[in-house]
């Protein structure tokens, strides 16, 4: 389970956003490949109410710097939809194999406003420096520069209480796995190497979005309804150039 309080679950998936046109943030463009976008779900998507083309509602909770010097910031909306959906029906035969639900989602576009306060940890008795954990396992304390891995490696930097990293390559449950980068990324509450799925218990990760269809996400659960839950956080990962994304 995720280690912040706040969190129902996390993704970390790449998706291919639409195209160039539609897919802007305004006029920030391009975005480069391996740029990671922190965002988080402010509405819940559920695969036994939802249907296809509903919108997904979503927004970055960390700004993302651009290599052309400009800068989407926190809090901007992260527009979507809903591609293919699933419900899940109980089968009282003895003996059946409950058939899955599943969900797929599509992120078209960013929409460049917006802000968004993120939660400060607190010390405790057992944590007088406060620290807390990413998605993934990297440490934060908000006295130090440096983000650390459980093997206390230097594996990226906080600054101006925004937390920045190179990749590192993984591949945890992702379906494709996670790229490694040589260019400082936007983080949020990830760790550098974190990849896959945290906190979906029963879920098959089937499409991050790095392969054709780009720009998809595509969850299965068979025991249950497949959900994303409200606050849920996500890390979007630009793969090329057009820009297409992917869930790292």
């Amino acid at each position: 389970m995720v280690l912040k309080p706040f969190l129902a679950a996390s993704i970390i998936f790449v998706v291919g956003v639409a195209d160039a046109q539609t897919a802007a943030i305004n006029t920030v463009r391009p975005f480069p490949p391996s740029t990671t976008i922190p965002i988080v779900f402010t509405k819940g998507i559920d695969a036994t109410h939802v249907h296809v083309n509903d919108s997904i509602d979503a927004k970055t909770t960390q700004e993302v710097k651009l290599t052309n010097g400009q800068v989407v910031p926190a809090g901007s909306p992260v527009i979507g939809h809903v591609v293919s959906v699933t419900p899940f029906v109980f089968d009282p035969t003895p003996y059946a194999k409950q058939k899955q639900s599943a969900l797929e989602i599509q992120f078209d576009s960013i929409v460049d406003h917006g802000s968004w306060g993120a939660a400060t940890p607190k010390s405790s008795d057992l944590d007088p420096l406060g620290t807390t954990t990413q998605v993934g396992g990297d440490l934060v304390t908000p006295s130090q520069t440096e983000v650390r891995s459980q093997d206390d490696d230097v594996v990226g930097y906080k600054r101006h209480g925004r937390i920045y990293a190179h990749l590192i390559a993984a591949s945890g449950n992702s379906p494709d796995g996670c790229d490694a980068s040589d260019t400082e990324q936007s983080m949020g509450i990830f760790s550098a190497s974190a990849c896959g799925l945290y906190g979906f218990p029963d879920t098959t990760f089937l499409r991050s979005g790095r392969s054709d269809p780009t720009s998809t996400l595509l969850l299965e659960s068979r025991r249950r309804p497949m959900k994303i839950y409200s606050k849920t956080n996500a890390l979007l990962e630009v793969t090329d150039g057009n820009p297409h994304m992917a869930s790292r």
